[in-house]
């Protein structure tokens, strides 16, 4: 596999880990979501303990208001992310 598809795999493997553990296996809760981002995106997101900015986070990336996160909803927020981590190397 090429690097960008064991990336995929990654991402794929990360979202379908924390997915499923309160309900839809296809899905994300609030609660999942929250350990996803302390557990792989610990060091962008800190530890998560504000839960004003967790439920802020969890409204925008629930485009449609369904009360859980897909996976492209999930994929948004890792392309977003990606794209602020390269304007940031851009920068030194």
């Amino acid at each position: 596999m090429s690097n960008i598809q064991k990336g995929m795999a990654l991402l794929i493997g990360a979202f379908h880990k924390y997915s499923g553990k309160e309900g839809d296996k296809q899905t994300l809760s609030k609660g999942e979501l929250k350990d996803l981002l302390t557990a792989e995106l610990g060091d962008i997101f800190g530890k998560t303990q504000d839960q004003a900015a967790l439920d802020k986070i969890f409204k925008d990336l629930d485009a449609n208001a369904d009360g859980v996160v897909d996976f492209k909803e999930y994929v948004t927020l890792i392309a977003c992310i990606t794209m602020l981590c390269n304007d940031a190397f851009k920068k030194k």
